[in-house]
């Protein structure tokens, strides 16, 4: 999902770049609440992402796909802390390892970050009351699947690629890559919230 250079148009790139950096100064500016004790979590979750994210599971057809992460960190650490980790994330995944494009960076942190940050947890949350399990499983799905066709838009409106081509393989991709998201999902919050019960205490 991680768009490289040269497949966006330039308003494409300014209106991701202007949706990111105002979505990233909102969680900042929420952020400045968080318990002083809590923010090396922040650090600790970013490095547990980025180590994640390297290691890729086979799909079919020889297409392999990684954790994203953003939704599992907004239930564990809420969705301005999730914004934060995963920019951290994909910034230095991009500039470092050369994922994803320096002037698509405001897309793919919209799209990988801020959906599952945002949107992941705000369907977390209002499916928890009826079976926490489906809630975090299903949200992290969502996340996977809204990010690609986003990503899909975002190629298509600036036509580098045919939309109906580029979005029909990566909803039918990224609809297998969501469930070991999910999966993943539930396992690692319930392994965390074992070890660090006070972890839920963390405010959204």
């Amino acid at each position: 999902m991680h768009i490289p250079d040269g497949l966006l148009s330039i308003p494409v790139i300014v209106i991701t770049y202007a949706i990111t950096i105002a979505g990233i100064a909102y969680a900042v500016r929420k952020l400045r609440n968080l318990p002083e004790e809590k923010i090396p979590l922040l650090g600790l979750f970013a490095a547990g992402i980025f180590a994640a994210q390297m290691v890729n599971f086979p799909i079919i057809g020889g297409v392999s796909g990684h954790l994203l992460g953003a939704t599992l960190v907004a239930i564990t650490l809420g969705p301005y802390a999730a914004v934060i980790v995963m920019t951290a994330v994909l910034l230095i995944q991009t500039l470092l390892f050369g994922d994803g494009g320096i002037t698509a960076i405001g897309a793919n942190i919209l799209n990988m970050g801020l959906i599952g940050a945002f949107i992941g947890y705000g369907i977390y949350t209002k499916l928890k009351g009826i079976s926490e399990t489906f809630a975090m499983s299903f949200a992290a799905w969502l996340s996977v699947v809204l990010g690609a066709t986003l990503a899909s838009l975002e190629i298509g409106l600036s036509h580098s690629i045919p939309f109906f081509k580029v979005l029909t393989l990566m909803i039918a991709y990224h609809s297998i890559i969501g469930i070991g998201e999910a999966i993943l999902t539930v396992m690692i919050v319930h392994a965390v919230r074992a070890k660090l019960p006070s972890i839920e205490g963390v405010p959204a």
